[in-house]
């Protein structure tokens, strides 16, 4: 019996088993302990409990923050800061979206209050998130246009949360609203986020341009050439000829379309909301048309090579054919990590969770 026990627990060891019963057996104590504190702080006047409410939300620890306000109520109204604000404030000047989105389990009358300003706070959470983000925060997400299109989200995130009599209301400095302290606010990013989309334009734009200039070449200058007595291409009842064909339209197509789409981008305006939609949009579409016309100019480069080379020298085809793939590779390898993080970030589900289940009644 002694030996199948050592089994088992080296079995259960090896698998990891054990190591995720302690973590949650750590976890359910943890739990416990914060509901513990949670009835025996105070209220604001706890500088402890104060300090170490704040910590977490700069830390995004949003376990810490929704036990402890979930089984004392008043923390979640009375602690506040001179400095960093109420709660949610703090939490929206830090980004922690996942603390922000606890917000949305609270009763729709208090959600209300707490966006005219709530608690001992003098202005909106908009005056909040009007600031720069955190370095930190930044620093996590790839370029400056992303970069301010997650600014712009939490802005208009917030200002959803805000009734809209309290959007035009003046700051305590300069008595300016919270959209005009963004602009402020935001104006080195938005010019590093313009610099970097001309950038990346006027790169895609040359490349589709001679994408563009080659395959319309091509397109007169078939494999075998033509008939000199019709004009009709040699190899026309050949299957490979359709393919260059087809796939020399798509490129030549394609790469117009990432020409049209980059010289829109590098006439754009480059107003503050256009860093939430239609730049991001722009540049995927671009990216995408261009992806395509490089991969279908590589099918109609080997396409020719094996119809002019008619079924002889294989060797010298294969070597083509995984020589030429090596272009697409690449593009993908460098830009789609840009392409679907910049997707996720316009048409994903988002970083605020709105489904948050009711944690709080007042």
């Amino acid at each position: 019996m002694s030996l199948f026990r050592r089994i088992l627990k080296g079995l259960l060891k090896l698998l990891g088993i054990n190591t995720v019963y302690e973590m949650k057996l750590k976890h359910l104590q943890i739990i416990k302990f914060l509901h513990w504190m949670g009835q025996a702080v105070g209220s604001q006047n706890n500088d402890i409990v104060k300090k170490s409410m704040f910590a977490a939300i700069e830390k995004g620890h949003v376990e810490f923050v929704r036990h402890m306000c979930g089984v004392n109520k008043r923390l979640l109204f009375e602690i506040y800061d001179e400095t960093k604000g109420p709660i949610f404030h703090y939490a929206i000047e830090c980004r922690q979206e996942k603390i922000y989105s606890l917000i949305y389990g609270l009763e729709k009358e208090t959600r209300k209050w707490l966006g005219f300003g709530g608690t001992n706070s003098t202005k909106t959470m908009l005056f909040s998130a009007c600031q720069l983000s955190p370095l930190s925060q930044l620093n996590h997400i790839q370029g400056a246009s992303l970069q301010m299109q997650r600014e712009l989200q939490w802005f208009k995130e917030v200002e959803s949360m805000v009734p809209s009599e309290m959007h035009d209301l003046g700051d305590n400095v300069n008595n300016l609203p919270a959209g005009e302290l963004f602009t402020i606010n935001h104006k080195k990013l938005m010019e590093e986020a313009e610099m970097s989309m001309k950038g990346t334009a006027t790169s895609c734009t040359v490349v589709a341009a001679l994408v563009v200039t080659i395959m319309f070449a091509v397109a007169f200058t078939v494999p075998g050439g033509n008939n000199g007595d019709t004009g009709i291409p040699v190899f026309i009842d050949k299957k490979l000829f359709m393919v260059f064909i087809v796939s020399d339209s798509i490129s030549l197509i394609s790469s117009t379309t990432s020409v049209i789409i980059f010289l829109g981008i590098l006439t754009s305006r480059y107003a503050k909301d256009d860093f939430l939609k239609s730049l991001p949009t722009k540049i995927m579409i671009g990216l995408f048309t261009l992806f395509l016309a490089i991969a279908a100019m590589m099918v109609t480069f080997s396409s020719a090579l094996i119809i002019m080379l008619h079924g002889k020298y294989s060797w010298i085809v294969l070597m083509s054919i995984l020589v030429a793939s090596v272009p697409v590779s690449s593009f993908a390898w460098m830009q789609f990590p840009l392409l679907i993080e910049t997707f996720m970030s316009t048409y994903g589900p988002g970083i605020f969770d709105r489904k948050v289940k009711p944690w709080l009644k007042i």
